[in-house]
């Protein structure tokens, strides 16, 4: 019986096993029998410390066969047996391998074959130098594969880890530069680079199905390798190794003095001697963004020449990679900060409403798009509510939602009814393009009168869940779109009771692939309804936790647009905290405001408040009477605040100004801005309100 021993087979380039991809760890190195040495021969034994030679033969060199070390193996007729080639190796016409099958008979320990290029003799066991070439290349492909998989800066240093340790090398260590620049623009300050990643081969190695870890060097001398920052001066040995741009061993002059730089005191005495490290720069399309590292430990085999241009291989394509991640980085920064300065930050906190919102785009690589909501302060302690969104879900869309967006939010500054606000929208939509398509819902709810008014523009409609648990598709006029123009938009008014919740939301919502728009408005009823069930006929369920709830109808495949949603838990106000008079524009206006401003508050013990209340309604009483037509307006609220409301029908608004010493009047708003909590003034489309706010006692 003969005695086949499998071994690591020698070589700078450790071979992947057959049909395994070179950067799975598992498939890292080439097992193959060793040809028995030659009588006469020089040449020692390859094979690892403490084992002896085998005695027996094997078949022709370069084939790969697979078993446990030591393993017996009965003898057979020498007969060919067809193998798989290797990951991007061609067989031969004919269905058969590269390498020709030894005849019958044959003697196994015939002189070995000249090398095809110099003529040289092959060393038994021994790949020839062509077959080692075409390693490298099946390892370069797949390399640069899994390095061109990654989208972002961590998973392109990461692929170039994985995919080098340990089929090229035992350690690696990446240096990248900090910060890193994108795209054209001009590094400022001196060129630091940071240790961004390391990598190295685990202290053990599975063993199962007869793989055989490589020589492993001390944890200590790579672990130790690396410091973390470190910056190239002008004209130092780093700043001239980076400058060459191709790789180097870092036994040259140049390199191994450039490694104390790079790695710290005394990080040159970690790496190995002799040819077992590669100091290699990472160019990106302008400049030097980096460098690498590849180490080898002192047991293993040292780097050739041609493992030079493999390292230059992995360079290129990571310095490439990572300076294309950089640029969508900052693409994806560029319209994520787009996308939120077009959405509100922060949801106003009005008066007898409360609002919840949620926003989803479309994909993670389309982080933009044309979906919008937005919640405005109105007179009178109303808010209008807005949801839309514009064709589309790209730069542009988002550039049209903003200009659609603030017109909404002037348009809704000057109080115009829901259906003049579309209507305005419409004609600025036209205004921006032919093709600016967008739909919008525009409602109007008033805490007061418990009301809402509703105007819609090719919007999927509202939904409201009362607050029994009873949700209900609102029945509003569908409009066409805004931008189709000469369309004469609708409004209608609804009951909007006290506990009741407002969805508003975009089709991206509720419309996919999967489903109609109907079908999935009718889901969100249902859903709706249901999430009420769980809190009980008395108690409406949390804002945020409904719009979660929301959200969650949707599966793996209903994300085909984006989805904006907002939420208004309607709370009103009570009429026993509303007071509210008519006040002739005369002389004793000011005197009668202030005698009913005095009972209101001892009706609802807020006597504290009295003496601020009596002067700052004075003073704005007594501005609006000197300049109005028309009665005055004054209505007290009591909600968490106290709120004064005094209207007139001048649409001029007061500025605050400072009264010169020798003038008699003009102070009245400086008081109301140093005793008032807030304080402002909104135009009307017949007049103005002047409003004021004093927290309670």
């Amino acid at each position: 019986m003969d005695s086949t021993r499998v071994t690591e087979h020698p070589t700078s380039f450790d071979r992947p096993m057959t049909g395994a991809d070179p950067t799975d760890p598992r498939g890292a190195l080439m097992r193959t029998p060793v040809e028995p040495r030659a009588s006469g021969s020089a040449l020692p034994a390859q094979g690892r410390a403490g084992e002896t030679p085998p005695t027996a033969g094997t078949d022709s060199p370069g084939a790969y066969e697979h078993a446990q070390p030591g393993a017996e193996q009965a003898s057979e007729p020498d007969t060919h047996r067809p193998r798989p080639a290797a990951e991007g190796v061609p067989l031969q016409p004919g269905g058969m391998p590269s390498t020709p099958a030894a005849p019958p008979g044959a003697d196994r320990q015939a002189a070995p074959e000249p090398e095809r290029r110099t003529g040289q003799p092959t060393a038994p066991g021994q790949p020839t130098p062509m077959r080692r070439d075409g390693d490298r290349l099946r390892f370069v492909g797949a390399a640069t594969r899994r390095i061109a998989r990654g989208m972002d800066l961590d998973e392109i240093v990461m692929g170039l880890c994985r995919a080098t340790v340990p089929t090229f090398a035992d350690a690696i260590l990446v240096y990248l530069r900090e910060p890193l620049p994108v795209g054209d623009e001009r590094p400022t300050g001196p060129l630091v680079l940071r240790l961004r990643r390391t990598d190295r081969i685990p202290a053990e190695r599975d063993t199962e199905g007869g793989f055989i870890p490589a020589a492993q060097p001390e944890p200590s001398e790579l672990e130790a390798v690396g410091s973390e920052l470190c910056e190239v001066r002008p004209g130092s040995a780093l700043a001239e190794v980076l400058r060459g741009v191709r790789p180097v061993f870092t036994d040259t002059p140049a390199a191994r003095a450039a490694l104390p730089e790079l790695l710290g005191d005394g990080g040159e005495f970690a790496v190995p001697d002799g040819r077992r490290a590669i100091l290699a720069p990472l160019r990106g399309r302008r400049r030097v963004i980096g460098a690498a590292l590849f180490l080898r430990g002192p047991e293993r085999v040292a780097f050739e020449a041609d493992d030079l241009l493999v390292a230059a291989q992995l360079a290129t394509h990571s310095a490439l990679g990572i300076d294309k991640a950089v640029l969508y980085g900052r693409e994806a920064y560029i319209a994520d900060e787009l996308q939120r300065t077009m959405l509100p930050e922060n949801l106003p906190r009005c008066t007898g409403v409360r609002l919840a919102s949620r926003y989803l785009p479309a994909a993670e690589t389309a982080r933009v798009g044309g979906d919008w909501y937005d919640a405005i302060p109105l007179p009178g302690s109303r808010v209008a509510l807005v949801v839309g969104d514009v064709m589309g879900h790209s730069m542009t869309s988002a550039a049209i939602m903003g200009q659609l967006r603030t017109t909404a939010q002037t348009l809704a500054g000057l109080d115009l009814p829901p259906q003049e606000v579309l209507h305005h929208l419409d004609e600025q939509a036209q205004r921006l393009g032919t093709d600016r398509m967008a739909t919008c819902l525009y409602a109007v709810y008033d805490p007061v009168s418990h009301r809402i008014t509703v105007a819609n523009a090719g919007h999927p409609p509202p939904v409201l869940l009362h607050l029994g648990g009873h949700a209900e598709v609102l029945r509003v006029p569908a409009g066409a779109p805004i931008g189709v123009g000469g369309v004469d938009f609708e409004a209608v008014e609804l009951d909007a009771p006290a506990g009741a919740t407002l969805l508003l939301y975009t089709d991206g919502l509720v419309e996919s692939r999967l489903r109609d728009v109907w079908t999935g408005i009718e889901q969100l009823r249902e859903r709706l309804a249901a999430t009420a069930q769980l809190t009980g006929p008395d108690h409406p369920p949390p804002l945020e936790a409904l719009c979660d709830e929301v959200l969650d109808m949707l599966g793996p495949g209903d994300r085909d647009d984006d989805i904006a949603l907002l939420a208004a838990r309607f709370d009103g106000i009570a009429p026993s905290d509303v007071a509210y008079w008519f006040l002739d524009p005369e002389d004793a206006a000011p005197g009668r405001a202030r005698r009913l401003a005095r009972r209101a508050l001892a009706r609802w013990g807020m006597e504290d408040l009295t003496d601020a209340v009596e002067l700052l309604v004075s003073e704005v009483v007594t501005n609006a009477v000197r300049y109005a037509s028309r009665p005055v307006t004054l209505r007290l609220l009591r909600t968490d605040v106290l709120r004064c409301e005094v209207g007139d029908d001048v649409p001029q608004l007061p500025r605050l100004r400072q009264a010169r010493a020798t003038d008699e009047g003009g102070r009245g708003l400086y008081l109301v801005n140093r005793l008032a909590r807030r304080w402002g003034a909104t135009r009307l489309s017949t007049g103005k309100v002047v409003w004021f706010e004093l927290n309670r006692g």
